[in-house]
């Protein structure tokens, strides 16, 4: 056995993990200035719990769905919005405690929410939104 590269695969696949995991974030961003809906859910694992920023709790893809669908296409804001992993930690190979700083751009200035996304790896290799809390931040 080659120890050298076997000292190097951990650090191989949790890069490789950090890359897919940036990619749903970047995808959630994308969705949400396209307010699109589908996009958006397919993120999410069927089992999936969300926490709102005005703390409405949804249990499951099925609930997420609904409230997904009446709220993001008829969002309003003047702006855009960013999202970008500030902090990845894994808990376990397969789960992983993505910090994101939301921030909404807009001609009277920015605001910010600071989501907590667990994701999980699934079988085939994707990372999905599992339970979120998405959190606004007051200003001071």
């Amino acid at each position: 056995m080659n120890t050298e590269a076997a000292a190097t695969e951990p650090a191989d696949t949790e890069h490789a993990d950090i890359s897919a995991i940036e990619r749903v974030v970047a995808a959630v961003e994308r969705a949400q200035r396209a307010k699109d809906a589908d996009a958006f859910l397919a993120l999410f694992h069927p089992e999936a719990l969300w926490t709102t920023a005005h703390g409405k709790v949804l249990i499951g893809l099925e609930a997420i769905a609904e409230f997904t669908r009446a709220v993001l296409p008829a969002a309003t804001w003047d702006g855009n919005v960013t999202y970008e992993p500030v902090h990845i930690q894994f808990l376990r190979p397969d789960v992983a405690a993505v910090k994101v700083r939301q921030v909404y751009h807009s001609a009277a200035g920015d605001s910010e929410g600071a989501p907590l996304y667990v994701m999980t790896r699934q079988g085939d290799g994707r990372w999905l939104l599992h339970a979120c809390q998405n959190t606004g931040v007051l200003a001071d």
